[in-house]
């Protein structure tokens, strides 16, 4: 399945706009706050998720279309070997 960054993106700040509002609701309803923080770090663990998946699946994508030799040495190694 190929993932579109722009909406991973609207996710997670989807993600992070719900946690946040269980956040807020924890501070004014302190008979629930601990079920309240729980539900919002579950909503943070979506949008981590998300953006891991993303990046996982971009960079799979992009070392089977360039690999990459084994061993790059750096320029200012090979300025010095010169």
């Amino acid at each position: 399945m190929t993932m579109n960054g722009e909406a991973v993106l609207e996710n997670v700040r989807r993600y992070r706009t719900i946690a946040s509002l269980y956040r807020q609701t924890a501070a004014f309803r302190p008979h629930q706050r601990w079920s309240l923080l729980e539900q919002a770090e579950e909503w943070e663990n979506r949008a981590v998720v998300e953006l891991e998946g993303y990046f996982a699946a971009r960079n799979a994508a992009s070392e089977r279309a360039a690999p990459r030799p084994a061993y790059h040495a750096p320029r200012w190694e090979m300025a010095a070997a010169a």
